[in-house]
């Protein structure tokens, strides 16, 4: 486990969640007193309270995501890309990556340089246009895919441990309910 695992590395810092620093008399809240605290912040800001607890839950699956994907040698943001590229019929091109994505374009373009160097696509032109790059899968990056699938099960498992199989579908019927209410995003 590194440090970025550690329950505390997900803690809010000393001045805790609303910014409120300990008094110099009583230091710092610990065990029932800061429990109090903590369902005061609640009661008073429990939307705030609850996009703490997600940005923080985003966090850790990042990190066990990243740990899962080290072994393989590439980033979540390449295993994005990669599986953004397989999900088109045809090869996309940079710009409809960058729009997919919701990133700049010179983003796509650094993803797209290593996971080329990587054999996992390759750069090809477009047939109709040669001002145009088409970005193809190769074998290679099937293959990576389907290895990625894999150990994003695993980070899923290992984040979703402590829940059971009900508790699963209904978090899982609340996330689909927010994800539905938002923006039309192609991520």
């Amino acid at each position: 486990m590194d440090a970025s695992d550690s329950p505390a590395a997900d803690a809010p810092d000393a001045a805790g969640p609303a910014g409120r620093s300990p008094s110099p008399e009583t230091g710092p809240a610990t065990g029932p007193a800061r429990d109090r605290e903590h369902d005061r912040d609640r009661d008073r800001d429990p939307d705030g309270m609850l996009a703490e607890q997600l940005l923080r839950l985003t966090r850790r699956l990042h990190r066990i995501q990243s740990r899962q994907l080290e072994p393989i040698g590439i980033t979540p943001a390449q295993f994005r890309l990669l599986r953004t590229v397989a999900s088109y019929d045809a090869a996309p091109r940079m710009a409809d990556l960058a729009q997919r994505l919701d990133v700049v374009p010179r983003a796509v373009t650094t993803l797209v340089d290593a996971l080329e160097a990587s054999g996992r696509v390759r750069r090809a032109p477009d047939p109709d246009s040669r001002r145009v790059v088409r970005i193809r899968i190769t074998d290679e990056g099937r293959a990576t895919l389907r290895s990625l699938r894999n150990a994003r099960r695993a980070a899923a498992e290992e984040i979703l441990a402590p829940l059971t199989a009900e508790q699963r579908e209904v978090l899982g019927g609340l996330l689909s309910a927010l994800v539905d209410g938002m923006p039309e995003r192609h991520c």
